[in-house]
């Protein structure tokens, strides 16, 4: 059912000139999807009060409800067409009083850890496109019909969600921006293996699909005992940890969350790059960082100045933040260029110094071309640990045996091999180990070269080598007499 209701409103949105892309059609499906989400939340609130015999303050005001202006039921509970909005009165409505209302939740709000502030941020920059008002009422009633307040319902919707997400990612080449690879995230999880009670940071989260694996990676570690109330709160409220710049991945991140089923996200809506590192205290910094920093933009130069190590690069300047970000013996995984292990600029010699320094540098996963749909750059995945320098690195080539594509993504299986050599960071013909001593000390250059490969040698026959001295033979003597003949006719001349 859901995943119909998907497709039909996809295929209004398809008639809509406003909406052009899967951005848009991911983009309008959400905000709307989010009020039906915030009415559920407030009818199962208000009747949790109720059962106790308390009254429940309602976050929004009666005629900005979902049952107020968009699903109005008359006492059979099915749509009360006499008093739903449709046409230009629905459109209107929308844009000159619900999301200029909304929006004002961000003055409103008590802070910006509210659900509140959260409502005020998505509606600050999301527009409604959907320009017909008869569309949109279309689309509103195959909402109105889903139902996502069991978990069952939430898995199944988050599952196409995150489709939604994926197909937007691969639209274009600021793909990665929205999209990491799922089963690549899940690797880096293995690898860091959080543990309930740790806080887990996300800088530039995009659409939250490192905080929303990590979440359900806690969640099933602990359901072979069953997760205490106290460690499942400890997860809703003081475990996932964000920062978004952009408003669409901002609302993508609230909503793919609180499908997951964390139902008021700890994600800041801001430049993440725009805080100075100087300012950083301990109880600013986490126990653990896992990010997909957006790479190949250029900051200004005013943000520039908030780090130690100046550069234009976007990916450089977080990978300091995430550095200056985690505590003493917090754990990281960032995925960032592979330019990086090399490049001979003042700045990408300076980070590799300072991460090598000031952390245990001790896994780089090096991800084949394709691994990103769109984004048409080779990139690494760095893990390190924060508190003492780099020993040792492990090095591991992922190489599926196959070109990776949108047809042909990367998959669990094909990192299943990386995750468990990684626990014992065992060699093989993958993988290698690089000594910190062997590391040039004036570039720090950790470039992958694996010492394993062997580039076969092909031997060929005697009578192969004297066919091809033959064959050149007859070549020259053709441009031999070529020549000759020239020469003759200038002299004739």
């Amino acid at each position: 059912m859901f995943e119909q209701t998907f497709k039909n409103i996809d295929d209004i949105l398809w008639k809509e000139a406003g909406c052009t892309t899967e951005l848009d059609y991911t983009e309008q499906t959400s905000w709307l999807l989010f009020l039906k989400y915030l009415d559920g939340l407030e009818q199962d609130r208000a009747d949790e009060a109720a059962l106790s015999g308390k009254t429940y303050t309602y976050i929004l005001d009666p005629p900005y409800r979902w049952e107020s202006w968009a699903a109005p039921k008359g006492n059979d509970g099915k749509l009360d067409h006499n008093t739903a909005l449709t046409g230009d009165d629905l459109r209107e409505f929308v844009n000159l009083k619900l999301f200029p209302y909304l929006h004002g939740f961000t003055q409103r709000a008590e802070g910006p850890d509210t659900i509140e502030y959260k409502i005020g941020q998505i509606f600050k920059e999301i527009k409604n496109k959907i320009t017909s008002g008869y569309n949109l009422r279309e689309i509103i009633d195959h909402i109105d019909e889903l139902t996502f307040r069991s978990q069952v319902e939430k898995h199944e919707l988050s599952a196409l969600y995150e489709e939604k997400i994926k197909r937007m990612g691969n639209a274009g080449r600021n793909g990665g921006e929205y999209y990491t690879p799922r089963p690549l995230i899940r690797a880096m999880v293995k690898v860091v293996a959080p543990k309930i009670g740790e806080t887990i940071y996300d800088g530039a989260c995009g659409s939250a699909g490192f905080l929303c694996e990590s979440f359900d990676y806690l969640r099933s570690t602990g359901s072979r005992t069953g997760l205490s109330t106290q460690a499942l709160k400890t997860l809703q409220e003081k475990t996932f940890y964000g920062k978004e710049k952009k408003a669409l991945a901002y609302c993508l991140a609230i909503m793919n969350m609180i499908l997951h089923g964390i139902e008021a996200p700890n994600i800041l809506h801001t430049n993440t790059l725009t805080e100075n590192l100087a300012d950083v205290q301990e109880k600013d910094r986490f126990d653990i960082i896992l990010a997909n920093p957006p790479f190949g933009g250029k900051e200004r130069k005013e943000v520039q100045q908030n780090f130690p190590i100046r550069t234009g690069e976007t990916a450089f300047l977080f990978l300091q933040h995430f550095i200056k970000m985690l505590r003493a013996g917090g754990r990281a995984g960032v995925v960032i260029k592979n330019t990086f292990l090399s490049n001979t600029d003042n700045a990408s010699v300076s980070l590799r110094k300072l991460l090598l320094e000031s952390c245990n540098l001790h896994t780089v996963l090096d991800c084949p071309g394709g691994t990103f749909q769109g984004a048409g750059v080779k990139t690494v995945v760095l893990f390190f640990e924060k508190g003492a320098p780099t020993r040792k690195t492990w090095f591991y080539q992922l190489d599926p045996g196959r070109s990776l594509g949108k047809t042909n993504p990367l998959n669990d299986d094909d990192l299943a091999e990386f995750v468990t050599l990684q626990k014992t960071l065992a060699d093989s013909p993958k993988s290698w180990t690089v000594d910190a001593t062997d590391i040039d000390p004036a570039t720090f250059d950790l470039s992958v070269k694996n010492p394993n490969t062997v580039t076969e040698t092909v031997h060929r026959s005697p009578e192969e080598i004297l066919e091809e001295i033959a064959a050149l033979d007859a070549e020259s003597a053709v441009i031999l007499s070529n020549i000759r003949n020239l020469l003759t006719e200038g002299k004739g001349a």
